[in-house]
């Protein structure tokens, strides 16, 4: 399952870093972050819990970079 989510994170390279980190999740498959248009594609693995991804994926962003934010 692939989602688009609408983010908000201050800086390009702050958004490497919070995609390398949450690439690393289990149960993403594969997630890119568009600093330009603040938008984050998450795939999701079979069977993953969509919600308690997404929860994970929000700490890991924010432990990266504190203003990082899925709106």
């Amino acid at each position: 399952m692939k989602k688009s989510y609408k983010i908000e994170v201050d800086c390009a390279n702050c958004a490497n870093l919070v995609e390398a980190e949450i690439n690393k999740i289990e149960g993403v498959a594969n997630a890119t972050i568009s600093f330009m248009t603040q938008k984050m594609k998450v795939e999701y693995a079979e069977g993953a819990d969509v919600d308690a991804v997404l929860a994970q994926i929000i700490k890991v962003g924010k432990k990266v970079e504190p203003d990082f934010e899925v709106l």
